[in-house]
């Protein structure tokens, strides 16, 4: 994992070189972009392992990156953002980034999401890679997720969730019927290994609903246990 390739997004040119001396000290590649349009360059040529991607960006902003981004490649994105506005983290992992950061940040704390994510990704090839070998898939009533596929249908019709999502629902029908709480959901699907951001697993679990539910006020399948977490049932 240390010879891992970074992306490193960002038009502050002093952060972009704190973040690219230290992830090199760590092992990382660093590649770095200004910009947007650049962002996309750089992503297509040198295919990152990770992409750390500011949303204010001249050119294209980092939204708009995220969702061209994300029609192209499944490579692990974390965004940073100077706002704390709910609004723009929501979008941010609605378009399929991985997580987010708001400045100013840890470098400790970046450094181990960096290496949560990295080490993430590396166990969710592994586990394709076995499901490849044995294709299987998974029907709760009209639902249906076909974990070699990564792909979900409900009544048949496809639905079209971020692959964080997929990685959430997967996880939670594999484990019908079983609560987990917020930190144990960012554990198992996120990676991390210490107390990360729980709002990441709550705006998830309420973008899958509206995805997944016919009533997504009332769910029937994803379920929250007051005081505890959320649970999978059909």
């Amino acid at each position: 994992m240390g010879n891992s390739k970074i992306l490193v997004v960002e038009d502050d040119l002093n952060l972009q070189d704190v973040l690219r001396y230290n992830l090199g000290k760590e092992g990382y590649e660093v590649f770095t972009a200004s910009d947007g349009i650049g962002a996309l360059d750089v992503a297509r040529s040198r295919k990152p392992d990770l992409i750390v991607l500011d949303i204010m960006l001249p050119r294209l902003d980092g939204l708009e990156v995220c969702r061209i981004l994300r029609r192209e490649m499944t490579v692990p994105i974390l965004m940073l953002t100077a706002k704390a506005e709910e609004t723009d983290k929501v979008v941010g992992l609605e378009l399929g980034a991985d997580d987010y950061m708001t400045k100013p940040f840890s470098l400790r704390e970046f450094l181990a999401r960096i290496r949560a994510m990295l080490r993430r990704a590396e166990m969710m090839t592994a586990a394709s890679s076995a499901q490849e070998a044995t294709p299987s898939s998974i029907r709760v009533g009209e639902l249906e997720i076909d974990l070699a596929g990564h792909t979900v249908s409900r009544g048949g019709t496809l639905v079209d969730l971020s692959h964080k999502e997929f990685d959430l629902l997967a996880f939670l029908i594999k484990n019908k019927g079983q609560v987990f709480s917020r930190e144990q959901l960012l554990e198992k699907v996120w990676g991390y290994d210490y107390a990360g951001d729980t709002r990441t697993v709550d705006v998830h679990i309420r973008w899958l609903r509206q995805k997944i539910e016919t009533n997504p006020a009332n769910p029937a399948h994803l379920l929250t246990v007051r005081g505890i977490g959320y649970k999978f049932e059909g």
